[in-house]
């Protein structure tokens, strides 16, 4: 990949361009080896210019908070973006409103839309995500997701044209919307109810002690690993996992939380290659002692 007309894009705008950048600390599994390039633009002009150069020269991976990706050990080539805190805006547009930036995190959604007394945001409280990364995989938890809340969603291609796509225009599945793998999004607007802010809060609460009383924290997870199979079965993957592998399992590192078993942990140092037998064993075991076949939550990226 020739990178001079990159060096030079670099020192012309002074941006947060890196090369050869780890990715161990942009996750979640504090797993990963390097990128070719590392760019966290600092506004839309930034990055739009950049996508312009780029020209689709190598592959493009948009990074959120890292709370959902697994990253293999080699070189990513390509370059990873992540947007800035200036693509985090946050504002109510009518009184049932809001616009948020994709990198904006649904917590921090949730906690606006408290404030200004809308319901129907509570479960994002919940979920350790960016607004961007909860539309890539129409997040959701305790019966909503992303889908019941859109109104539209603002992107930008990677030639650099900005769109507005409204939902009725997106074919939403579980935990997946089928949209352009290239489009990058910047913005997304959504719709609630005006309530009581106290009802709210209560909501919030209630759905915080479900999460912390089931789900670990503060551990090198990247939250569940695979999908429920609804089409399936009426079991939760966590049920299938439970009931077909053994609690102490692990290779090297890579274990399962004893506290949730859809959740995997990087004990200590763990490598892309101890992780995903981990998880190929699961799913190889799970297979044959249910017959049910279950599929990646988590984004393998290489």
């Amino acid at each position: 990949m020739e990178l001079k007309d990159i060096e030079n894009f670099k020192n012309q705008f002074e941006t947060n361009l890196f090369f050869d950048a780890d990715i161990k600390k942009l996750n979640w599994f504090n797993i990963g080896g390097k990128t070719k390039i590392f760019f966290k633009p600092k506004n839309l002009k930034e990055l739009k210019e950049f996508l312009k150069l780029y020209n689709n020269r190598g592959k493009i991976f948009v990074l959120g908070m890292g709370s959902n990706v697994l990253f293999k050990d080699n070189i990513y080539k390509g370059v990873i973006i992540k947007l800035s805190k200036n693509f985090s805006a946050i504002s109510k547009l009518k009184k049932d409103t809001i616009i948020a930036g994709s990198a904006c995190t649904q917590k921090k959604l949730a906690e606006f839309a408290l404030e200004n007394e809308i319901s129907g945001f509570e479960f994002m409280y919940c979920i350790p995500g960016s607004v961007g990364g909860g539309l890539k995989m129409n997040s959701g938890c305790f019966g909503t997701e992303f889908k019941d809340k859109l109104i539209s969603l603002q992107c930008i291609d990677t030639k650099g044209n900005i769109k507005i796509i409204p939902s009725n225009k997106i074919k939403f599945k579980y935990r997946k919307i089928e949209l352009d793998e290239n489009l990058i999004f910047l913005s997304a607007t959504f719709q609630g109810v005006v309530s009581n802010k106290k009802k709210i809060k209560d909501l919030m609460d209630n759905l915080t002690k479900k999460k912390n009383n089931s789900q670990p924290s503060k551990i090198k997870t990247g939250g569940s690993t695979f999908k429920n199979p609804i089409d399936q079965t009426t079991k939760k993957a966590w049920e299938l996992i439970k009931e077909s592998v053994p609690e102490n399992v692990n290779f090297g590192d890579a274990c399962i939380s004893e506290k949730h078993s859809n959740f995997f942990v990087n004990r200590n140092n763990a490598s892309f290659d101890e992780m995903n037998s981990l998880i190929n064993f699961v799913k190889k075991n799970v297979k044959e002692k249910t017959g049910i076949s279950i599929n990646l939550e988590i984004k393998i990226i290489d």
